[in-house]
């Protein structure tokens, strides 16, 4: 389920890529840096590809990072995305991305074995000392949040469509909506639903607000149909949020259903509902996930080590491996 102006991106980019990459190899001739990092693939990757290709020997080294929706969306859209993914992958000299998944699949893809490649989720790592579960779990509230906001990739319609069964068991519950006020879109499900009064539709947070809005929640959703590893996703199982998200690969490596949060196919508003349910409802399971998730989040993505890991790796690079 993808958006008009997503689709519209994915075939008419293209057609900018050419005239970008001798922008872009025009301001390397004059910067002359030591590295060249694109933030991903479509479309940084993509034009720091054609940029070198413009440019002779030396270069300076290229590392891409991947996100969780530059292979299963973006290059999977037409065959010129494909075409342009496979030879930035070709082209690079490192590479980072935030789930194994992308490795894998960025080996598969064209990326070329033996040259430096990095998982680091996050973004930079997790602050636990900005996202932490209250003091007393006493102050969590029957309280669901939806922190995606409105994206291609995020099945918001079946999120929205699971709340009228969740409140026929938790009728007190409210649904909290970060990035989402004024939508259209999601006005409109909330009035044929008629959930207009459980639903809170919240402008962007700050970082700040949004370690409060997890640590007042009981549960995070997250039904997303292409992902990596999302920031928010991390936040909340710091805080002690009990995860509810799409049933795909990537998120497969950090959710073990029924151990630390549910998997649920994201077209599928009857799991929605019931893994929230369960949720909501199972305290005991709630406080072991959360134990579970502070250890996970404080082992694979605290902000530290995860920078001491991307500055290793960036010395790496420089250094000619």
């Amino acid at each position: 389920m993808v958006g008009f102006r997503t689709r519209v991106r994915q075939w008419l980019g293209p057609l900018t890529f050419p005239k970008a990459g001798r922008r872009l190899a025009e301001v390397v001739r004059q910067v002359k840096p030591d590295l060249i990092h694109a933030m991903r693939i479509p479309y940084e990757g993509i034009i720091a590809c054609l940029a070198l290709e413009q440019l002779p020997l030396p270069q300076p080294p290229l590392l891409i990072s991947v996100w969780g929706n530059d292979f299963t969306l973006h290059a999977a859209s037409n065959p010129w995305m494909a075409a342009y993914t496979r030879r930035s992958l070709e082209r690079a000299s490192a590479l980072h991305t935030d789930c194994y998944r992308d490795q894998r699949l960025a080996y598969q893809g064209g990326f070329q074995e033996g040259r430096p490649a990095v998982v680091l989720p996050g973004g930079g790592g997790i602050q636990m000392d900005l996202f932490y579960p209250p003091s007393n779990e006493d102050l969590r509230k029957q309280v669901v949040i939806n922190p995606r906001g409105v994206r291609a990739y995020v099945r918001n319609d079946t999120f929205f469509k699971s709340i009228p069964r969740v409140l026929e068991r938790f009728p007190e519950v409210r649904f909290i909506c970060t990035t989402m006020a004024g939508e259209s879109q999601a006005l409109r499900w909330m009035a044929e639903l008629g959930i207009e009064q459980a639903v809170d539709l919240l402008p962007r947070q700050t970082r700040t607000e949004m370690a409060r809005q997890f640590q007042s929640a009981q549960v995070v959703v997250s039904p997303s149909t292409h992902d990596g590893t999302p920031n928010t996703l991390l936040e909340a199982m710091a805080c002690g949020c009990y995860p509810v998200v799409g049933d795909i690969e990537a998120l497969r490596e950090w959710i073990t259903p029924g151990v630390n949060g549910a998997l649920v196919d994201p077209g599928d508003e009857r799991a929605l509902a019931e893994a929230v349910c369960e949720g909501l409802a199972d305290v005991e399971l709630r406080q072991k996930a959360a134990a579970h998730n502070l250890a996970l989040v404080a082992e694979r993505a605290e902000y530290g080590k995860v920078m001491r890991e991307a500055e290793g790796f960036y010395r790496k690079i420089v250094g000619g491996y």
